[in-house]
């Protein structure tokens, strides 16, 4: 609870579920299972593991580290999950280096981390070679703009493949500002 004696809102980012057939979490179950951890009003958006929930105050890496086991034992596969305050998503979208209000929200991405990114192999890739393409080191995250596009964007498979041992999931700028929104 706040000072206020309300609940706190987290949002929780899976990575990799729902795509192609693969890792399937319905995400009726996802409220269920965030429901039975003892968290609530938990909301999900889209299919591809967004969920806003509360719960008292408590440590994100515990709250994720409960979900990654939750979901593990539910549904039998691995699943890294991101749960950030919604205060931690507000900064974030603040951060954002580009001109989001004039940029397709389809070609603005930003990839969350659970490091920083200068702690990662991120921190090396050449913004030249990957142009027209651009990207900025956040704080734990990388803003990513695409103008042609993720489809065949060298940016687009450098983000899309986490380093070892880092966790990473990416959300589109119309996801990042539904999620805001759903956090409220």
């Amino acid at each position: 609870m706040d000072s206020n004696g309300n609940a706190n809102i987290y949002v929780a980012l899976l990575r990799g579920i729902n795509v192609g057939g693969h890792k399937k979490v319905p995400m009726a179950e996802l409220r269920l299972l965030l429901t039975e951890l003892g968290h609530g009003s938990a909301r999900t958006l889209l299919a591809s593991g967004n969920a806003v929930f509360t719960a008292p105050a408590a440590d994100p890496g515990e709250l994720t580290a409960a979900l990654e086991k939750a979901i593990a034992e539910r549904f039998g596969f691995p699943v890294d999950c991101l749960v950030l305050t919604r205060d931690e998503l507000r900064a974030t979208a603040a951060r954002c280096p580009f001109p989001a209000d004039t940029i397709d929200p389809a070609r603005l991405l930003v990839l969350f981390l659970d490091r920083p990114p200068a702690d990662t192999p991120f921190a090396a890739l050449d913004p030249v070679a990957l142009a027209p393409d651009e990207f900025r080191l956040g704080e734990r995250e990388i803003f990513a703009h695409f103008p042609d596009g993720m489809g065949r964007s060298k940016l687009g498979d450098a983000l899309a493949a986490a380093p070892r041992g880092c966790k990473a999931t990416g959300r589109n700028w119309r996801t990042v500002t539904k999620l805001l929104e759903l956090a409220g």
